[in-house]
């Protein structure tokens, strides 16, 4: 559920930066603030995204450094290959 209380937030933008925004809010018959809170939602998005799997490399790196298991790369796209295979190897990695 969309929250429905909005806040103003102040943000400079250069002259070319705000020229390309109208022009994308006009060609989209729009409001330039649309255009706006999209482009900052579809960032916001990414860096959580982004932030959620450096944690989970960080995580995945600490549990191979206190268990020793891994898999290579070359081990993971064999795994894979063999999947639906008569030599499927799902399972075993």
């Amino acid at each position: 559920m969309q929250n429905l209380i909005s806040k103003k937030v102040p943000v400079k933008l250069d002259q070319d930066l705000q020229a390309r925004i109208d022009q994308i809010a006009k060609d989209r018959r729009s409001a330039p603030s649309l255009v706006l809170r999209e482009a900052i939602s579809q960032y916001i998005e990414r860096e959580e995204k982004r932030e959620a799997l450096r944690c989970d490399m960080l995580n995945a790196w600490d549990e191979f450094k206190n268990s020793g298991m891994h898999s290579s790369a070359e081990q993971v796209q064999s795994w894979l290959a063999s999947w639906g295979a008569q030599n499927d190897m799902a399972g075993r990695a």
